[in-house]
Parts: structure tokens; sequence; C-alpha cells
């Protein structure tokens, strides 16, 4: 393990919390709409995939400090708007994550992340965008 790893996952991990705490807002503030629902659940199970790798290699993950710090979206559709840009954002920092680790294991579970993010949430935030227009 290096502090590279380490350093990945600690990033990957405060993403994982900054989006479920993100998707949370909306909730609160526009009621259980879907995608939100489906992918705040997704991110607190991708969250427990990387806290699982920290305590595989005897670390301790950090905490999660994202409630409260999240300000809610002006409207459905800025916040569909939002939700895509992260999406995007979420797979560069997964691209740039990946060139530095070299962990198997861990390289897995952020390579699953970033499929995940891309393949699932990504189309369904356009297809909120869409719905929402």
């Amino acid at each position: 393990m290096t502090d590279k790893t380490v350093s990945a996952l600690t990033e990957a991990l405060e993403d994982e919390y900054k989006a479920r705490a993100t998707y949370r807002k909306v909730i609160e503030t526009f009621g259980p709409v879907r995608p939100f629902t489906n992918i705040m659940e997704a991110e607190g199970r991708h969250a427990s995939a990387l806290i699982r790798q920290f305590e595989r290699l005897g670390l301790q993950p950090p905490e999660d400090t994202w409630e409260g710090r999240i300000d809610a979206p002006a409207s459905l559709i800025a916040a569909c708007e939002a939700a895509i840009a992260d999406e995007i954002e979420n797979a560069a920092m997964y691209d740039r994550l990946l060139a530095i680790v070299d962990d198997p294991a861990v390289r897995n579970v952020l390579l699953n992340l970033q499929d995940a993010s891309q393949n699932r949430h990504l189309p369904a935030f356009r297809r909120c965008l869409a719905r929402s227009k």
C-alpha cells in the first residue's frame, strides 16, 4: 500500500459522501424524486465499498462531514444539470485516481464506481433533465 493509494481512497470516499449529501438535499427540497432517491442510495453503497478497502488495509476511513454543508439547488432542472456536471467530473477524478493506484483490489473498486457513475448515474440524470424541461 502506498500513500497515493490512501490519498486516492480518501478522495474517492469524500466524493461519494459529498454526492450522497447533495442528492439528499435535493430530496429534502423537492421530495422523493427519481433518480435522486435511487442514486443517493447507490452513493451510500459506493461509500461502503470504499470503506471496506480502508478496513482491508487496516486504515481508519474519514468521517462523513458533508451533512449541512450543501445548499439546495434553485430548481429540479438546476439539480439535474448540476448532477450531470458532477458525474462528468467524477469520471475525470476516477481516471486520475486510477493512474496512481497500484493495489488491484482498490483499482477494481474504483473501476466499478466509475462504471456506475458513467453508465448508470449519468444517463439517469440526463433523462431527469429531459423530463424536467
